[in-house]
């Protein structure tokens, strides 16, 4: 009949009788210690997840898949080679440029020359501030309120141990830009706390509280009526569900945050795989783990997915590698039509209670940090950093013991896998001392040491 569905055909089964087959099929071991695993979150995941659990959860959030972007990386340390590799790009595939710009030589003008910010997005990571530099990118440019200026001098002192010039400058401009009325102005990495080995509640957590350093300035300053937008920068691991649930928790928390100042800015989101997991050995695993952390972007509802090259690590920027990645990317949109679903993850019962409880223990962090003094002094006191380290420990032990497990590297090893002659670019943790105002928070790859000891018996 017309009227009848396939299911109609079956009653429907109660979470408890789901619960009592499985406790059955056991034979008298225990449930949760068989069947229920624990996340590095402390998330206690379950064989399975049913609407009787589900009702308890918070509204479903709606996001839309159908729009997100493919971007390219290019670093500018040559204007006019940029612009050529940007317009490349763009004919390739690329929908959106960001331009890695290491100094104000670099000349705006030419880097954007023949590049129609009305049809394609442009993100400008500038590794310095200034507010003469993008003051010069509004009188000189066409359309530059589309542009997205990466402005992060809060990022750049968790990375680096230092401000751009001063607490007190550095804060200075921004609230100047802010009276510029740069739409595309805020930005806040977290790339740089997965990649440091944090868990999925400290990123977002920190996240927050990053965040909520940028309100609090504005807020003092009057000008919080001017935030429109802010942009936050995601590192995507290889947990293929925890990972769109920790955009979408992202998006949650966002929420949650700017109405409590009762503004609503748009939340922008960013996202790239993460570096921790990346390898040297068996380089071209790294092409798998990059397609499955940009299919979690997408899903969770990243504005524009950027990928790393499978040879990112230990070789120099090539056109052979640049051209996979943005492949990958291509693949998924045109081909596998990652494009056409509105809101893939939504009413999936798993994704949507992991999404809440990362968002929950999230919460937790961020009251937490707030009490405490704020995110600026957690950091001058080296909590946020020690807390990193002792997650980032507890990762590299989980990988030694191999029960976290990197194919090609720390299991399935290929033994005639030749490196020390690959290496054009130092694959490992630099060391430069240099005096700083605190401790930076520092980037590592889980596999470094085994790689080290690796290549010295090759």
């Amino acid at each position: 009949m017309m009227g009848k569905t396939l299911f109609d055909n079956f009653r429907e089964v109660s979470a408890k009788e789901w619960k009592q087959n499985i406790q059955y099929d056991l034979k008298g071991k225990d449930y949760n210690e068989k069947v229920v695993w624990d996340s590095p979150e402390g998330i206690k995941v379950k064989p399975f997840y049913h609407a009787d659990d589900f009702l308890e959860q918070n509204t479903i959030l709606t996001t839309d898949s159908r729009t997100w972007k493919i971007g390219q990386d290019i670093y500018a340390g040559n204007a006019i080679m940029a612009n050529e590799a940007a317009r490349k790009s763009l004919k390739k595939g690329a929908e959106a440029i960001r331009f890695i710009i290491p100094s104000t030589d670099i000349n705006a003008s030419t880097l954007l020359n023949n590049i129609d910010l009305n049809t394609n997005l442009v993100y400008l990571d500038m590794r310095f501030l200034s507010k003469e530099y993008i003051s010069n990118i509004f009188k000189n440019i066409s359309n530059a309120n589309t542009i997205r200026f990466q402005v992060d001098p809060i990022g750049h002192l968790s990375k680096t141990g230092n401000w751009y010039q001063s607490l007190s400058s550095d804060l200075a401009i921004l609230n100047e830009l802010a009276q510029l009325k740069v739409d595309n102005l805020v930005s806040v990495d977290l790339t740089l706390y997965e990649n440091a080995g944090s868990d999925m509640t400290q990123q977002l957590g920190y996240a927050l509280s990053h965040a909520n350093e940028y309100l609090n300035q504005f807020n003092k300053n009057g000008s919080l009526d001017k935030l429109k937008d802010i942009e936050f920068k995601v590192a995507v691991g290889g947990n293929y569900f925890f990972e769109i649930a920790k955009i979408r928790a992202l998006r949650k928390l966002w929420k949650i945050l700017a109405g409590a100042y009762e503004v609503f800015p748009n939340c922008h989101i960013t996202a790239i795989p993460s570096k921790r997991n990346k390898t040297i050995y068996d380089y071209n695993v790294n092409m798998i783990r990059t397609t499955t952390e940009c299919m979690s972007a997408v899903l969770g509802s990243a504005d524009t997915v950027f990928n790393l090259p499978y040879d990112t690590v230990y070789k120099k920027d090539n056109d052979f590698a640049e051209r996979i990645a943005l492949n990958q990317l291509v693949l998924l949109k045109e081909e596998s039509y990652f494009n056409k679903v509105e809101n893939p993850a939504e009413g999936s019962y798993y994704i949507e209670t992991i999404t809440n409880q990362l968002a929950e223990k999230a919460l937790i962090i961020f009251k937490t940090i707030e009490k405490e003094g704020g995110f600026l002094h957690q950091l001058k006191n080296h909590s946020i950093q020690n807390k990193i380290a002792d997650n980032a420990k507890k990762q590299q032990e989980s990988f030694s013991a191999k029960k976290a497990v990197l194919v090609g590297t720390n299991a399935y090893q290929n033994g005639e896998d030749i490196m020390g002659g690959e290496l054009e670019i130092y694959p490992f943790v630099k060391k430069n001392p240099r005096k700083t105002l605190i401790t930076p928070i520092i980037e590592k790859r889980l596999a470094e040491e085994l790689e080290q000891n690796r290549l010295d018996h090759e």
